[in-house]
């Protein structure tokens, strides 16, 4: 996988090099970089390693914080010239069809995890390979991790790149969230 193409993206936040990562030049659905026009690679980076979520970062789904969280990692990393890395993993890597799916799986009375499972997957099903093949690739050494996921903190504490701190993104719940909330942190560790 390597850089395929490059252009400047002005956000609300500030100004983005939006950095597309894949295979093939021709790849449809590509990794994405957003590196703030004034990052460093010699400096410790602030990072946030998203997961795409069409429904939350999109669509502004009540359903889950994905989109809260991104937007704000995108403030964070504008403020500190960091990175925010899109990663294609819809549905904690089960795709947007079966997400769907399990979506219908919840309404039912599953949680987020037994849905998954119920479909035949794993609860989270994401790699974070990708991720550190993208921060080599921009020249990333250590950094402080926007996360309250602590997978993607072990993925990185067994690479080269030198986790400095984690940084909380921590969303306020919602109505329609909160149980989604809540069986992350019993179920899944993840830090809120």
């Amino acid at each position: 996988m390597k850089q395929q193409a490059e252009a400047l993206i002005p956000t609300p936040h500030g100004d983005f090099r939006m950095i597309a990562f894949a295979e093939r030049p021709d790849d449809p659905m590509p990794h994405l970089a957003l590196v703030h026009k004034d990052f460093k690679p010699d400096k410790p980076t602030w990072v946030r390693i998203h997961s795409e979520c069409m429904t939350g970062d999109l669509f502004g789904s009540g359903r889950c914080d994905c989109g809260e969280q991104l937007e704000k990692a995108l403030e964070l990393t504008a403020l500190h010239a960091g990175i925010v890395l899109y990663l294609r993993q819809e549905g904690r890597g089960i795709g947007l069809i079966n997400k769907l799916k399990a979506y219908q799986l919840q309404d039912q009375g599953l949680n987020t995890i037994d849905a998954n499972v119920h479909l035949g997957f794993e609860p989270d099903e994401r790699h974070y390979d990708v991720a550190l093949t993208m921060l080599k690739s921009l020249g990333v050494r250590a950094i402080h991790l926007l996360t309250n996921n602590p997978e993607k903190i072990a993925a990185l504490d067994e690479s080269s790149i030198q986790v400095l701190s984690r940084v909380p993104l921590i969303v306020k719940p919602g109505k329609r969230n909160k149980e989604y909330l809540e069986v992350k942190q019993r179920l899944m560790g993840h830090l809120l």
